[in-house]
């Protein structure tokens, strides 16, 4: 990963860690809506490549009372690539995680799962048409994740091996 400075300023943009760890805190919000205990970390990992890539984004937002394996099922193309795209976001999430840990918004639990800190974020989804609609799909997939409850079916869902 090359220094702060020396990145191009599109990606300086894009992959900000301060938004990347506001994406990542709206997942894990939107997980413990439904589990209290806490995201798994393996599952962490899938929320960038679904809310910050476009096309899978625009999906999920498309139809947010719909199951995401169902969403997925239907729409082929999110999962193409996906296993590259996490594997290129990984560095971004690790410095969103790295923000949030730092500034105490989120604790990691004896089991590995990760859980928000109680008004360390604001509640309210503010900035650009895409910023919000970033981490509003942040919140469905989050709660999904929660829903589906299992790791490998999500895993697989998506066409990567456990």
């Amino acid at each position: 990963m090359k220094r702060w400075d020396q990145r191009p300023f599109e990606i300086r943009n894009l992959f900000n860690p301060a938004f990347c760890g506001l994406v990542l805190f709206r997942a894990l919000h939107g997980y413990e809506e439904e589990d209290d205990r806490g995201m798994p970390f393996s599952l962490s990992l899938l929320v960038l490549p679904l809310c910050l890539h476009k096309d899978s984004r625009e999906v999920i937002a498309r139809s947010p009372r719909s199951y995401l394996l169902k969403t997925a099922e239907k729409n082929q193309h999110i999962v193409v690539g996906f296993a590259d795209r996490i594997t290129q976001m990984l560095p971004y999430a690790f410095e969103g995680f790295g923000l949030l840990m730092e500034r105490g918004c989120v604790v990691v639990e004896e089991e590995g799962r990760i859980r928000t800190v109680p008004k360390k974020v604001r509640k309210t989804v503010d900035g650009t048409a895409e910023t919000v609609t970033c981490q509003k799909v942040a919140r469905i997939v989050g709660r999904e994740f929660a829903r589906i409850a299992d790791r490998a079916t999500v895993y697989t869902t998506f066409g990567i091996r456990p």
